[in-house]
């Protein structure tokens, strides 16, 4: 009955809604995209990738996910062997064109609408030995029918953010029906562990697995970080990655908080470099706007010519896949997300470089991570832009303290590597147990 009215209530929302997506999908090509693979359309590709292989499909919503799947598919594939393939699924756009860089573009797809005919398209053509969920992307339907065909799902990385938690508290009679049907939930630290069982997770499927993210190692060398290097000659780099809007209409969005105070660092050392990095592609056009004023540069200009930055040039990274890379540049790196009330984006990917890293007040998504690194005073937090400017100014005119913060950072970073092992160690054992089961049904 949960289920039936779930997908009642689904279908309900997309007639009602059907105006909206029409007129974007007729002016927008991203809503476009996928769109036959979304409505149940198995591609010739992936049907021609897992031919005469067992498969194991990881589903990894965007970038972020896509990151920290990344040496998991890779481990997996190795643990199970040559006839075993890896698939991988992603919901957005950007995650979408990061797995086809980083898994190749045959065994990769959008995850499907979460209807019964739909899933049901992708089970029948893959027959999954398993499907493993990244962090917290649940969909009832197809949880549903993974339990009705024996399938095994793990859930990776698993977090209940502190928001998540609050909404869902409120209606846990409901949700425990669906957080009940993984065979498996990897969580990355006890209290999320203990978060989940508080939402109705089965006690004895809810183990601590640690954060993928320690050990995701990013590539220190890109061809937009070698083209960067070489612009800025030596000057110190200041990376603010991961900006994002404010969720307050009111409010200021992160670009353009860093435009306001970056006259401020300037006059205290005007050699200094600051490059942005939004969250989202669709905000590269608004952030070009808010620095303007600065002689803004973006990097696929960078790419395209042999330009030079001015004193007060501000440098847009435009680029999908490449702000891992570029924090191994920078002097500081501020991490966004978190001078808004947005829960922060994920501070290991400078700290692995040894950079310092600076966040605002907003890390919930990250509380773990920022704790442990708080502990070991290896990042700085400011509760607002003043104070942000006040502490890169700081760090600037004394790096020998600053790159101590960072290599506080990395030790963390170092230090609690090991959840990949882990993952895959248990996801072979379910795949294993579920084949043996299948033998003897």
């Amino acid at each position: 009955m949960t289920i039936l009215i779930y997908s009642l209530l689904l279908t309900l929302g997309l007639i009602l809604s059907s105006p909206w997506w029409l007129l974007r999908m007729a002016t927008t090509e991203r809503y476009r995209e996928g769109l036959r693979e979304r409505l149940g359309g198995v591609p010739a590709r992936l049907r021609e990738a897992v031919r005469g292989k067992s498969v194991v499909w990881v589903h990894a919503v965007s970038v972020g996910e896509v990151l920290a799947a990344s040496r998991l598919v890779g481990e997996l594939e190795t643990a199970l062997g040559d006839d075993f393939r890896v698939v991988v699924s992603t919901t957005t756009r950007t995650g979408q064109a990061l797995a086809h860089e980083r898994f190749g573009a045959d065994r990769v797809f959008y995850m499907p609408l979460d209807f019964a005919r739909t899933v049901l398209a992708y089970l029948r053509a893959l027959n999954p030995a398993a499907l493993v969920l990244m962090e917290s992307e649940l969909w009832p339907r197809m949880l549903h029918e993974c339990g009705r065909a024996g399938i095994p799902v793990v859930v990776v990385n698993a977090r209940v953010s502190d928001r998540s938690f609050a909404r869902t508290m409120t209606v846990r009679s409901i949700w425990q029906y669906v957080l009940r049907k993984p065979s498996l939930w990897l969580a990355q630290s006890e209290e999320d562990a203990r978060r989940l069982i508080a939402l109705g997770a089965w006690g004895e499927t809810v183990k601590v697995g640690g954060n993928l993210k320690y050990d995701v190692r990013a590539p220190k060398q890109s061809a937009v970080a070698v083209r960067i290097r070489q612009a800025i000659a030596g000057r110190p780099l200041i990376v603010a990655g991961s900006t994002v809007a404010s969720a307050d209409a009111s409010g200021e969005d992160e670009e353009a908080q860093l435009a306001n105070l970056w006259p401020f660092v300037l006059e205290a050392l005007p050699e200094a470099v600051l490059m942005i990095a939004p969250r989202h592609p669709e905000r590269f056009a608004v952030a070009h706007t808010r620095l303007r004023p600065f002689g803004v540069i973006s990097a696929t200009q960078l790419l395209d010519g042999d330009l030079q930055l001015g004193q007060r040039t501000v440098i847009l990274l435009d680029t999908i896949g490449d702000l891992a890379s570029v924090y191994s540049l920078a002097s500081i790196a501020f991490v966004g997300g978190s001078l808004v009330a947005s829960g922060g984006h994920n501070p290991l990917e400078p700290a692995q470089f040894g950079v310092p890293v600076v966040m605002g007040p907003s890390f919930e998504n990250f509380r773990d991570v920022v704790g442990r690194m708080r502990a070991s005073d290896g990042i700085c937090i400011v509760q607002d832009a003043e104070e942000l400017k006040l502490v890169l100014v700081g760090m600037l005119k004394d790096s020998e303290a600053a790159q101590a913060v960072g290599e506080r950072g990395r030790r963390v970073f170092e230090e609690q590597q090991g959840a990949t092992a882990r993952a895959v160690e248990a996801i072979v054992s379910l795949v294993n147990a579920a084949l043996v089961k299948n033998e003897h049904a």
